[in-house]
């Protein structure tokens, strides 16, 4: 079938999180297995291997017209088509250290109307346009509008008249929400007022949830949180009466992440031979300044920097951690106090903790590689990347399990000699140091028990090819709801 995936971001060019990642891998997923495959993104960057279609579209949003430029560039069996207008030229992605910008609404109802315009007009293929009976498969609020845009433009004339929508949920927590004058700025006629209206304010990530063929949050245990209160950010009331295009499927790992043929690594290393990965522990102590000790456990924490993601936990649980013999590694950008923490345990524990704010690719290959033991205790997780990672390089998570926390990492048992993990349920700073126990007891007293839990988590099929077959399953229906 012919699929065109719509994202705010795509790694490699744009990411920010875990859209950017499943933006990238999942086209070229389902591409290997046979599908022609568009994946349509803002170009926010001048890149010079990117081709010049010579197409251009205009749209009237919020007064004026604009007018966009398509670029493509062809990677891994998959027509990837930047939108190129001013609006996207900008040094973040979402906003900058003032925070979001304000226009964000018109950014991305442009994406919207032009993704629509380039899917029409751009070949798939060849020369080889995309079928009207493709599957259009948004994300999260910035496409949200994509279904009534569907609807109000290209539909009426006769394009796309058999086409579906999926729309990935991400991440509830951002509705991309504006205020109701700003529904003039955005052309679509007023029968659309309630799909996008809540609580009389514009939000477009209820708009898509309400008018989206089908729906598929990002991990099983996910898709049934956002249907209670608790996880559903005022959105679970919608989601429960749509529970039957409701569907629940995990992210896969992309391949480049792999400690097998990991270019980012000073050594490499497999489930069958972890001498490289004794190697990436030596060299990552090494390059940043903690002390050479191949015995001592240590952490690794690579995050956003935001609420969702337990820093605070973290804080809270430093000063007795960090009173152990152990090491801990962290990384990541945010929220100043979050980043002022990082700061901070640096300075403090010098000999035990190294941290860098920023965002920083090759270093978070490094340590996943390196460190012995993860942190992850997010309050929420729709999905989460990272402890998968973890587990693929036989780094141990410590979780808190929610989300796609709870349906990856099955907690250790010893008496069964099972697990790949600690996944700890009460979101408090007891349980957590808890699990932090248990893990640090196996690591230093029993080794033979440590390595068949890194082989079992090194060996978990988190391919994306497994997940690329059941999103097929659900493109397939989304196809058939429209016949």
């Amino acid at each position: 079938m012919d699929v065109v995936v719509v994202a705010a971001e795509i790694a490699p060019w744009s990411k920010t999180g875990g859209l950017g990642d499943v933006a990238g891998a999942l086209p070229r997923a389902l591409a290997q297995r046979g599908h022609r495959v568009m994946a349509i993104s803002p170009r926010y960057k001048r890149d010079a291997g990117q081709k010049d279609t010579g197409l251009r579209g205009r749209f009237h949003l919020f007064g004026v017209d604009h007018d966009a430029a398509y670029f493509l560039e062809d990677r891994d069996g998959v027509r990837h088509v930047f939108i190129d207008n001013p609006a996207f030229l900008r040094a973040g992605i979402y906003g900058d250290a003032r925070g979001a910008f304000s226009d964000n609404l018109f950014r991305y109802a442009l994406l919207c109307r032009a993704a629509l315009d380039a899917a029409s007009r751009v070949p798939i293929h060849k020369s080889q346009r995309v079928s009207d009976d493709a599957v259009f498969h948004a994300n999260d609020w910035h496409t949200g509008l994509l279904p009534s845009y569907l609807a109000s433009t290209l539909r009426p004339n006769g394009r796309f008249g058999g086409a579906a929508v999926v729309l990935g949920l991400h991440n509830l927590g951002h509705h991309g929400s504006a205020p109701a004058d700003q529904f003039a700025g955005l052309d679509l006629p007023m029968r659309f007022w309630p799909t996008v209206d809540m609580h009389g304010r514009v939000n477009p990530l209820k708009a898509g949830i309400v008018s989206a063929d089908w729906l598929v949050a990002v991990s099983p245990t996910y898709a049934r949180q956002i249907t209670e209160s608790a996880h559903g950010f005022g959105l679970d009331g919608l989601l429960t009466a749509r529970r039957d295009r409701l569907v629940g499927i995990l992210n896969g790992v992309d391949d480049a992440w792999d400690p097998a043929a990991d270019r980012h690594l000073p050594a490499t290393f497999d489930a069958d031979d972890l001498a490289g990965k004794a190697a990436c522990k030596r060299a990552l102590q090494e390059e940043l300044g903690l002390p050479v000790r191949p015995d001592v456990p240590l952490f690794g924490l690579i995050a956003r920097l935001d609420h969702q993601k337990g820093i605070d936990l973290v804080e809270a649980v430093a000063p007795w951690l960090l009173q152990q013999d152990v090491q801990l590694i962290m990384l990541g950008s945010g929220a100043p106090k979050y980043a002022a923490f990082l700061e901070d345990a640096r300075r403090r524990w010098p000999r035990r903790v190294a941290s860098k704010v920023g965002f920083d690719e090759a270093l978070a290959h490094r340590i996943e590689a390196g460190a012995d033991l993860f942190l992850m205790p997010s309050r929420f997780e729709p999905c989460g990347l990272n402890q998968m990672y973890s587990m693929r390089y036989g780094t141990v998570p410590i979780v808190h399990a929610t989300g796609g926390l709870a349906d990856t990492v099955m907690t250790v048992d010893p008496s069964h000699d099972r697990g790949t993990g600690w996944a700890f349920r009460s979101f408090d700073v007891e349980a957590f140091q808890q699990a932090i126990g248990w893990a640090m007891l196996t690591y230093t007293r029993f080794p033979a028990a440590w390595r068949r839990i890194q082989r079992r988590g090194m060996t978990t099929d988190f391919s994306w090819n497994r997940a690329a077959e059941r999103y097929e399953r659900v493109y397939a229906a989304a196809r058939a709801s429209r016949t």
